[in-house]
Parts: structure tokens; C-alpha cells; sequence
């Protein structure tokens, strides 16, 4: 069968990790891209499991027990030395989730 040449629009660092990831197989993208592909139309979907992320609690949603134990135990965290600056954690959340450019 015939090749033929699809264009995709990515993040260009989506695209940066996935080379990398799928170099370490042997694998250039567009084998890569086929193989996903090819395991669509032999399993007749996608191949992987596809789900929401957890959905975050607003005030009204948790009690002030399940309030007061996730402040417990943020405040624990912090006590031990296990938190994160908050620019670092603003800067990973502009990173992953492209906050900057809203």
C-alpha cells in the first residue's frame, strides 16, 4: 500500500519528549504514530484507557472533617520539609498545563 504524508500540530515539547522517549525504542515518530494506528484498528479503539483527571473539591463539595484533614495534613508536609516553593510550582503548572500563554 501506498504512503502517504499526514501533518499534525503539536506543542513543540510534547513533540521534543515523545522523540526522545520513542528514540530510545529505535523508533522515529512517524513509526510510532503507524504503531498507534495499526493498535486502534486492531483493538477498534483507543489503546490506551482515557478518563478525566479527578475533579477538584470546592468548599461546598467536602466536609470540615475531610477539610480539616487535608489542611492537617498539608501543614504536616510542610513541617517536615517535603513542600515546594511556590514559584517552583507555578512555574511547573505554566510548563505542563501552558498557563502562560492564557
Amino acid at each position: 500500500m501506498p504512503a502517504t504524508t499526514t501533518n499534525i500540530r503539536m506543542d513543540s515539547e510534547v513533540k521534543a519528549q515523545a522523540q526522545a522517549l520513542f528514540s530510545q525504542f529505535g523508533l522515529d515518530m512517524s513509526t510510532a504514530v503507524n504503531i498507534f494506528l495499526r493498535e486502534a484498528i486492531r483493538t477498534r479503539g483507543i489503546p490506551f484507557r482515557l478518563q478525566l483527571p479527578p475533579k477538584p473539591y470546592s468548599l461546598e463539595e467536602i466536609t470540615d472533617a475531610e477539610l480539616d484533614t487535608k489542611l492537617a495534613a498539608g501543614l504536616a508536609s510542610m513541617q517536615e520539609g517535603r513542600g515546594r516553593p511556590a514559584s517552583e510550582v507555578f512555574d511547573r503548572l505554566e510548563r505542563e498545563f501552558n498557563f502562560a500563554n492564557l
